[in-house]
């Protein structure tokens, strides 16, 4: 080997070893997310978890629990379709009452408390 050629594979070997000193010292760094990104985060969760509240709180309110003819608890099994939506009643003979004067009793009935207002 001619000088010239050992004084290049010389000064590749120093800049290699330079350069893997300076990835060993750097290192794979992972950044920490900061205060603000964590209490956005933070804020998104509180959000969404209010937001599933309200969800559940509608949902419940529009749920049917009484017989919109005697105010009784309801049955599940005794209903009749009105207007696309199920409405339930307590027992066999409020459903005929309601089956007859459906519109008497319509503003008791939370699944149609939207369309009156």
């Amino acid at each position: 080997m001619n000088a010239k050629s050992t004084k290049i594979r010389m000064i590749l070997l120093v800049t290699g070893i330079f350069l893997v000193g300076l990835i060993m010292l750097n290192g794979c760094k992972k950044e920490e997310p900061t205060a603000t990104e964590t209490k956005m985060e933070h804020e998104g969760h509180e959000k969404m978890a209010m937001a599933e509240k309200t969800v559940e709180a509608v949902a419940a309110a529009l749920e049917q629990t009484t017989c919109p003819v005697m105010g009784s608890p309801i049955n599940k099994t005794i209903f009749v379709e009105y207007e696309g939506k199920k409405v339930y009643f307590c027992c066999p003979p409020c459903k005929d009452k309601f089956s007859e004067e459906p519109e008497k009793y319509i503003a008791k009935l939370p699944q149609f408390k939207q369309q009156t207002q």
